[in-house]
């Protein structure tokens, strides 16, 4: 962990009537960097990423909605192009006319990589944490998938409750061993929120536990792919659980690569898929001279 923590100031604006908090790292008239974390993440995760950046950036990096400080959407699911329709907000609000560097983690490499086909004239770069899209899909599953959704509205979703911020903080590590104490530390008290009862939970919405009865339309994303113009740096995580999770084979895996026209890789073999809270400074190297270009 760098022996000098960039200081962050948070900020809460309006996104599509929902009270969006954003969070800042550097100075306003900088260069901007949009960073968007993954699912059940927060802005914070970025710190220590942010924390190596040797240039002068102004960094935004907001909480998408259902996470962390960032309002819930008050209804009984989430769906994935309000994240695509969050982030055009979040650029007409932040950056309008101007297009922008956007960094992704996980389903929000997801997000950034089909806007960046969607709105090719708003993205200058992209940089994509490890991320290809998910499994694809059958038609055939969507009655089962249905039937599931259904059934899942009839319950009352929860997380896990934990008596303490440094309970939180040991099962992360139990997850991850390479996340060292000191960022374990850092990180519960932004994964986490007290409840009513006193307890720490999630900070997040239940309702993110329930599955997205919208089969995913791999051909759909590789149509977007395929339309970015923006250069598109991809650093990989060697040791990812993703892929063997969505069953993504090396033929599939290069027929999704060769979507991108502009696809720089990079990999670090011995990272997990939180390779941003294991090698910042890895991620940074390559990140600035990527976004200088």
């Amino acid at each position: 962990m760098s022996s000098t923590m960039k200081q962050s100031r948070s900020e809460f604006i309006n996104i599509r009537g929902l009270r969006y908090q954003v969070r800042r790292w550097g100075s306003e008239g900088a260069p901007k960097i949009f960073m968007m974390h993954g699912l059940l993440d927060v802005s914070a995760s970025f710190q220590f990423l942010v924390d190596e950046l040797r240039g002068d950036w102004h960094v935004i990096a907001p909480d998408w909605r259902g996470f962390g400080l960032t309002q819930w959407s008050g209804r009984d699911s989430y769906w994935f192009p309000d994240y695509l329709a969050d982030l055009d907000a979040l650029l007409e609000a932040l950056q309008p006319g101007e297009p922008a560097n956007l960094v992704g983690h996980s389903m929000g490499a997801n997000v950034t990589c089909m806007y960046a086909g969607i709105r090719p004239e708003r993205v200058r770069r992209v940089v994509n944490l490890d991320n290809y899209g998910l499994r694809g899909t059958q038609p055939q599953e969507a009655p089962a998938r249905y039937q599931r959704w259904l059934g899942e509205l009839e319950t009352t979703p929860s997380f896990r409750r934990y008596a303490s911020f440094a309970e939180l903080a040991e099962r992360m590590r139990r997850e991850n061993p390479l996340l060292t104490a000191e960022r374990a530390t850092f990180l519960a008290p932004h994964w986490g929120r007290l409840n009513d009862a006193g307890q720490v939970e999630l900070a997040a919405d239940p309702i993110h536990r329930f599955v997205n009865p919208v089969l995913f339309r791999v051909e759909e994303s590789k149509a977007c792919w395929k339309r970015i113009t923006a250069p598109v740096l991809a650093i990989e995580a060697g040791q990812t659980h993703i892929r063997k999770s969505l069953g993504l084979s090396d033929e599939e895996l290069v027929a999704r690569k060769a979507c991108f026209a502009n696809l720089r890789v990079q990999v670090i073999p011995e990272a997990t898929h939180m390779l941003h809270h294991e090698f910042p400074e890895k991620l940074a190297g390559w990140i600035e001279p990527f976004l200088l270009d």
